[in-house]
């Protein structure tokens, strides 16, 4: 990443090393901050106001509008992942293993958004929070393994090593999300059957439809702004690491000339 704020996964600093941005902060970041703070309170607007309640769900599709961005934007958080972790294996790049390991963070803040607003939906559709369902228990499964993702990153050990098993994990995770996406159609559940794209309703027209879409777009511009932010307090904090390990490195050589 480059001091502009680009990024770019080739660096000059060190094989497989960026050179290092100078701040999370940016024009690019301060644009999407903005354009998210600004998305989000139209499809407020839109979502609890101007939006009519649904034929069927009633005011409960209100949940959807939320409910339907963060699981996509979940959804491609983990992609990210996936893909960064492959081309860290092939690579032994440290921009790729950050980057897979940002996304997954998002990744797992939107998913914990999903299952609450989800369990909100539950309890007035179903009078209940939760059900054991096919499409919340591969669900759960899902959210278990990234969580398990991140706390290999916090395993004290080399950065190749944690690098190495953290990306395997994030490949073989991946695998759980169109079991997940697709548990409504192959196992009888209580859970709403797919739409199109399996998130947005096809009958869906006029404000519902533009809100729907609206608050997809608004959930992956947030997302991208807090991908870049992420990534790039990841990679100052691993600065930070090795200039404490080589002052401390330093100062034991000076100790030794000195005695």
């Amino acid at each position: 990443m480059t001091i502009d704020g680009t990024l770019s996964p080739s660096g000059a600093d060190a094989p497989g090393r960026s050179t290092a941005p100078g701040s999370t902060s940016s024009r690019a970041t301060r644009v999407l901050g903005w354009t998210s703070l600004v998305g989000i309170a139209a499809l407020v607007v839109f979502g609890l106001w101007i939006t009519p309640p649904d034929a069927q769900l009633g005011e409960t599709i209100r949940i959807l509008y939320m409910h339907v961005p963060t699981v996509s934007a979940a959804y491609v958080a983990f992609i990210i992942t996936a893909v960064g972790s492959i081309a860290y294996l092939w690579k032994r790049s440290e921009f790729w293993d950050l980057l897979a390991a940002s996304s997954a963070e998002i990744g797992v803040l939107f998913f914990a958004l999903t299952i609450f607003n989800g369990m909100l939906w539950g309890r007035i559709t179903w009078g209940v929070f939760w059900r054991w369902e096919p499409r919340l228990t591969t669900t759960t499964v899902l959210f278990l393994t990234y969580l398990g993702y991140l706390a290999v990153r916090r395993i004290p050990t080399s950065a190749r090593t944690r690098g190495t098993v953290s990306a395997v994990i994030g490949i073989l995770a991946v695998v759980n999300i169109p079991i997940t996406h697709k548990a409504v159609d192959w196992w009888r559940g209580l859970h709403q059957e797919k739409t199109i794209f399996g998130t947005v309703d096809p009958e869906m027209q006029g404000t519902q439809l533009f809100t729907a879409y609206l608050g997809l777009t608004v959930f992956l511009v947030l997302f991208a702004w807090l991908l870049i932010h992420r990534f790039r307090l990841a990679w100052l904090t691993e600065r930070a690491q090795e200039r404490s390990l080589d002052e401390a490195i330093a100062e034991r050589r000076a100790e030794g000339s000195a005695s």
